[in-house]
């Protein structure tokens, strides 16, 4: 059974826009044999281009009833069947919200007929619904309405399932006329099945709805991106991007299993107008294998600030948006503190951090290593000395008894210590290949870049390293990429120089 459902809404965005009107039509794979819709209220004001678009007022969802009252009724309803709708992640996105509103899980498979109609009728020259009726000639009596458009809907849907019984059919693609076909049907069936012509010519529904049952299947999927796509997509460390139909990147990402991430991506039920936009945009995946997952990172941080993807746009200036900033106040103390990137626009961090939790606890370990004040550190907030003080561990620089020379050169060790904590150093991996090993070079604290060498490889001088890589930018990112990466339970080989 399936549901074919049609809603109207406020706005775009599940996560902030309501319902404001329900279409269900019930279809068993031969006919509808159900319907129900209904007006809802919203709960809010629609907006006027919403009323424009769809003919729905204020007025007239003003007594209508709120999704609560006709919650039950769509679960009863959708209870055992397939969720079907023209682009379905906008309407199953929506009532998946309302329902967790109220505390319910609703949860139903799903199916796309953009999906399976770009599979079943290719060479359409536009696949939204008003365009794709008027093409095939399918009746679209109040376009923007839940009815009307869930009605069309219907239709095109028992087109599609047609369309998949005429192409799986071997009987029906030898040009038999139905009655033979059902005939040939008939005598392939198992023994003890009851005979198709006995059930008024009603196929078996895995023989008819194969395509549709790969469509249910794929309806996660992009509506350009086939499950040819996903299955030709590595299971190996790189940088993946997605670009849209122009071919342009629109977002790039990393993993150390390509393929395992990007059907992550695609299994996220998304929420916001934002999201669906970003995912139906999708109409080509390429990838760079890296086979180090550090030369991953470090890749992905230079690819997205050279590209800057649109929908990576979080991290177009950095990728670590907190950090520990310094700052010297009128007496003459240093103040080492934390923050978010964007509230300190004017300075940089002196060391970047994922967010303000672990820049905070970073700080915290730094101000018991190095012996400084709380309160100097923005860790304690108070008029008077700081804990520590009080306790004894802080030396006074919080009421002036430590002088600001003493206590400052203490703030400078901490500060070298974000540093590397060697100078000059090689990182070395796995590399594309077995039969290669993958580099990142330092050199005095500066990232210089990353490269691949032979196997066979063998260098003892420094120079001889720096001189294999690819030169790339250095930065607060790759820094503390770098950083993180190093007190991670990693397999590399860390060659220093001194």
């Amino acid at each position: 059974m399936y549901a074919i459902i049609d809603l109207e809404t406020t706005g775009g965005q599940p996560a902030q826009d309501r319902i404001t009107e329900i279409a269900i039509y019930i279809h068993d794979g031969e006919k509808v044999v159900d319907e129900f819709s209904s007006l809802i209220n919203p709960g809010r004001a629609i907006p006027f281009f919403i009323t424009q678009l769809t003919g729905i007022t204020d007025d007239m969802v003003r007594e209508a009833p709120r999704f609560h009252e006709v919650a039950r009724k769509v679960v009863e309803m959708t209870e055992g069947c397939v969720f079907v709708a023209h682009n379905v992640r906008f309407d199953y996105s929506f009532l998946k919200k309302e329902f967790g509103d109220l505390g319910y899980n609703y949860s139903r498979k799903t199916l796309c007929t953009v999906r399976l109609s770009r599979s079943l009728m290719p060479g359409q020259p536009s696949y939204s619904l008003g365009k794709l009726c008027q093409n095939i000639g399918i009746p679209l009596n109040g376009r923007h309405r839940a009815a009307g458009d869930a009605a069309a809907t219907a239709i095109l849907f028992g087109r599609l399932l047609n369309i998949s019984q005429e192409q799986e059919t071997p009987a029906a693609a030898a040009g038999l006329s139905p009655a033979d076909a059902l005939a040939v049907v008939d005598a392939q069936a198992p023994a003890g099945r009851k005979p198709v012509a006995a059930t008024g010519g009603k196929q078996p529904s895995p023989r008819k709805i194969k395509a549709v049952q790969e469509a249910i299947k794929t309806a996660l999927l992009p509506p350009n991106i086939t499950p040819e796509h996903v299955a030709a997509l590595p299971q190996e460390a790189g940088v993946y991007y997605f670009h849209n139909q122009a071919g342009e990147v629109i977002y790039v990402g990393k993993s150390i299993n390509i393929y395992k991430r990007i059907q992550q991506h695609f299994a996220v039920d998304y929420k916001s107008r934002k999201s669906i936009e970003f995912k139906s945009s999708i109409s080509e995946i390429t990838w760079e294998l890296t086979g180090s997952e550090l030369v991953a990172l470090l890749f992905e941080s230079h690819e997205i600030k050279r590209l800057k993807p649109l929908y990576n746009r979080q991290q177009r200036r950095s990728v670590f948006p907190a950090g520990i900033f310094l700052r010297t106040d009128d007496d003459g103390y240093k103040h080492l503190y934390y923050g978010r990137a964007d509230d300190h626009a004017e300075s940089h961090p002196l060391i970047a951090l994922a967010n303000q939790f672990k820049a905070k606890g970073f700080l915290f370990h730094k101000v018991a290593k190095f012996n400084l004040c709380q309160k100097l550190c923005d860790l304690y907030k108070t008029t008077g000395p700081c804990f520590d003080y009080q306790v004894h561990r802080c030396q006074g620089a919080c009421v002036g008894q430590e002088p600001p020379e003493a206590y400052n050169q203490r703030v400078e060790a901490a500060i070298e210590s974000f540093t590397y904590e060697h100078g000059s150093f090689v990182i070395i991996g796995t590399g594309h290949r077995a039969d290669e090993k993958s580099l990142v070079v330092v050199e005095n604290g500066r990232y210089l870049g990353f490269g691949y060498v032979d196997e066979t490889f063998s260098a003892r001088r420094f120079e001889d390293f720096r001189d294999a890589v690819t030169r790339y930018h250095d930065n607060k990112d790759v820094q503390q990429i770098i950083r993180q990466y190093l007190r991670t339970k990693h397999k590399d080989k860390v060659k220093v120089f001194k």
